[in-house]
């Protein structure tokens, strides 16, 4: 059975890696205090199809939602979180998730799961901005699709 745990667990270390920013699971990172720049990564849907449940092998797929947050730099006061920063930071985690080598056609970023095989990786629904430009800080949704299977 595919654990959603340690698929979250490693999409966010994906993220967090092929984009060098801190990373949140559902909630604001722990650090940096001062970024001005930052994911949460939120797990929603999921669902299981393929062999019986006593096989304990079905198919696994995973709906993740991804906020690109740009917010004011708490050592400059007045500073706010800006449209551009938000739509650059969305067009990272969209190049994070999606990015494909042209020669060979395999994921640029690995998705590393023990166990698991990556068979499809999709932008799903792409909100866009969230806020008001006038507010101090600025998001972008985005909603990704990875189905998996037991490799």
């Amino acid at each position: 059975m595919i654990e959603r745990r340690t698929v979250t667990n490693a999409l966010a270390a994906l993220l967090g890696g092929a984009t060098s920013l801190p990373v949140g699971r559902g909630v604001l990172p722990a650090s940096p205090v001062n970024a001005t720049a930052y994911y949460v990564l939120t797990p929603l849907d999921s669902t299981v199809s393929g062999a019986p449940y006593t096989d304990l092998s079905e198919d696994m797929s995973l709906v993740v939602q991804v906020t690109s947050v740009s917010a004011p730099d708490k050592s400059r006061p007045g500073s706010v979180g800006t449209l551009e920063q938000a739509e650059g930071l969305a067009d990272k985690a969209r190049t994070a998730f999606l990015a494909r080598n042209p020669t060979t056609g395999q994921w640029i970023n690995a998705l590393a799961v023990t166990g698991v095989r990556c068979m499809c990786r999709e932008l799903e629904v792409e909100a866009g901005a969230m806020n008001d430009p006038t507010d101090g800080i600025i998001s972008y949704v985005q909603r990704f699709r990875f189905d998996l299977t037991p490799a």
